[in-house]
């Protein structure tokens, strides 16, 4: 395996799983991407960035889709390769500008922003670097090292998330930061899946229905990681738009 899958050997079932769940990720990414960038003159102008990060990082996703599916029907037809890497050049542009965007949502202190940046963009790059080479491994051995050594910065970020950011949050309305603490939640959880999906083959799963069960796990996460995830940081938007300036919660009927 070298990041090159042959997937002529699918039988139709699994076509189509593959084939539906990749069109659902290019409509949800294509959605939300629209419905954000639309959004943004509805909060204050200081929480715009966050959107406007939020619906880039949907637009980078909605281009890879566009590229994994195309490469997957030409390689089903017998016409090219299906190339995985596709995925990891979209998350080393997408997780950084994740965190980025929780980070500008919450409007911090230019200093406390900064040391967070400095800190967790690094290491969301370099998880998903480490990553790459135990995905295109052909044997577990090397996999579950590389993975391993991914888990290293995921648990730094963890630290990071829910120590760090927690001292931030006492500052914040009682509202965001109870919204901001169920983000945090729906960001390790969804980010859980990537692993399950990855370590599919060292769990018995090979072949074509590793294939498709990894297809399906990675874009179930993506949609929950990027798009629900941008919309809650609308969410928040409105509510810290609403606490600070209250003919802007009238005007929206923000209570």
């Amino acid at each position: 395996m070298d990041g090159i899958y042959d997937v002529t050997t699918l039988t139709a079932t699994q076509y189509s799983a593959v084939y539906n769940v990749l069109s659902l990720g290019f409509a949800s990414m294509l959605a939300t991407t629209v419905y954000l960038y639309i959004s943004q003159a509805r909060v204050l102008p200081k929480y715009r960035q966050a959107i406007a990060i939020s619906g880039t990082v949907t637009l980078i996703a909605l281009y890879h889709y566009w590229r994994i599916f195309d490469s997957f029907v030409a390689a089903h037809g017998g016409a090219g390769t299906f190339n995985e890497a596709y995925r990891y050049v979209d998350w080393l542009l997408t997780v950084p500008l994740l965190l980025l965007e929780t980070i500008a949502v919450l409007a911090l202190p230019t200093a406390e922003r900064k040391s967070l940046v400095s800190r967790l963009v690094p290491a969301s790059a370099l998880m998903i670097i480490l990553g790459y080479p135990g995905e295109v491994a052909a044997e577990n051995g090397p996999k579950m090292l590389w993975g391993a050594l991914s888990t290293i910065p995921f648990l730094f970020i963890l630290y990071v998330l829910f120590v760090e950011l927690t001292k931030s949050l006492d500052k914040q309305p009682a509202e965001v930061s109870a919204t901001v603490k169920r983000l945090r939640l729906l960001l390790i959880a969804t980010w859980g899946v990537y692993p399950i999906s990855y370590l599919m083959p060292v769990l018995g799963l090979d072949g074509a229905s590793a294939f498709v069960g990894r297809q399906i796990g990675y874009t179930v996460a993506d949609v929950l990681a990027k798009c629900l995830f941008g919309l809650t940081i609308y969410k928040i938007a409105r509510l810290k738009s609403a606490a600070d300036d209250s003919s802007y919660a009238a005007a929206e009927g923000i209570h």
